[in-house]
């Protein structure tokens, strides 16, 4: 990953979330030239390349005649490096196709492809919370949740490409069926959808995390039963995570990350559940936002 594009080379990011996916055109200077979110058609793969290809010609658009660009994707999942074909997945309709060769046929450009996680934690030690740290952990907490791991600025991808998929350590092996296959994965334990399913399952309402919480500082006994649960949840799979890899620093974003209680309430848990119980470990929050997945993407565009 270029740590500074060449002079007069343009960056195109692209975040294709769960929920929205957003565009920014960065400089070589890495000033913000164009920026624009849309809604994730997340349940047709034709759509979701269409929307992709949509937003790059747009920022594209922005970009002076003969400059030279440079494409770069997150998506919630990964790149099999023997079949060129989407896995891990959360956005489903992803499995298995070849998204990378798709879109770079629709474009007629070469782009580079990466998890969101790692392109989140890639941001946040460039520019972000984890600046200055040597091995970062950096967690997604959203729609569903996965991490990324950073080592002195560089993302760790391993030979499978799956380095930091903790969302699909599987923790309970009494616990919901996961998407992908194993049952009480951490994502369907601390992501928004997962504690969502978790509330219906167990009390039988469809409501969201952000009335789950409200409902908790209200004090509804339901609503606070299940967040001390979640809480309770996050610091078992943070404190084990940190207890194997000792990382300088963790970085949380994520919609959830937003959460005040994880930082306080949570941390306790998380000290609870690590090996070592002085954890001198900082649990940071995101500084770039729900824009930290755009700026990875642009930085590690080729």
């Amino acid at each position: 990953m270029d740590e500074k594009a060449p002079e007069n080379t343009f960056r195109i990011g692209v975040d294709l979330g769960g929920t929205k996916t957003e565009v920014i055109l960065l400089d070589s200077s890495d000033t913000v030239l164009f920026k624009n979110r849309i809604k994730t058609p997340r349940h047709d793969y034709g759509d979701i390349v269409g929307a992709i290809h949509n937003l790059v010609e747009m920022a594209a658009s922005h970009i002076p005649a003969q400059a030279r660009r440079c494409i770069g994707i997150g998506i919630p999942g990964s790149i099999n490096a023997q079949t060129g074909l989407v896995q891990n997945a959360n956005t489903t309709c992803l499995i298995g196709r070849p998204l990378k060769a798709d879109i770079e046929s629709t474009l007629g450009s070469t782009i580079a492809l990466e998890n969101d996680a790692n392109c989140f934690t890639h941001a946040e030690c460039r520019a972000g919370a984890a600046q200055g740290y040597g091995l970062v952990f950096g967690i997604i907490m959203g729609t569903g949740c996965g991490g990324g791991i950073c080592i002195n600025g560089q993302v760790r991808q391993g030979p499978n490409r799956i380095a930091g998929e903790w969302g699909h350590y599987a923790v309970d092996p009494r616990g919901p069926q996961c998407y992908c296959g194993n049952k009480g994965c951490v994502e369907t334990k601390i992501s928004g959808g997962g504690v969502e399913a978790a509330f219906y399952g167990r009390y039988g309402r469809i409501i969201s995390m952000q009335s789950i919480l409200q409902g908790y500082r209200s004090a509804d006994p339901e609503c606070s039963e299940a967040f001390m649960q979640f809480l309770e949840d996050y610091g078992r799979c943070l404190g084990g995570l940190i207890s194997i890899i000792d990382p300088d620093a963790v970085v949380l974003g994520g919609g959830l990350s937003n959460i005040d209680e994880l930082y306080t309430i949570g941390l306790e848990q998380v000290r609870t559940y690590a090996f070592h119980k002085n954890l001198v470990t900082p649990v940071l929050k995101n500084i770039l936002g729900d824009s930290a997945g755009v700026y990875g993407a642009a930085w590690i565009g080729a």
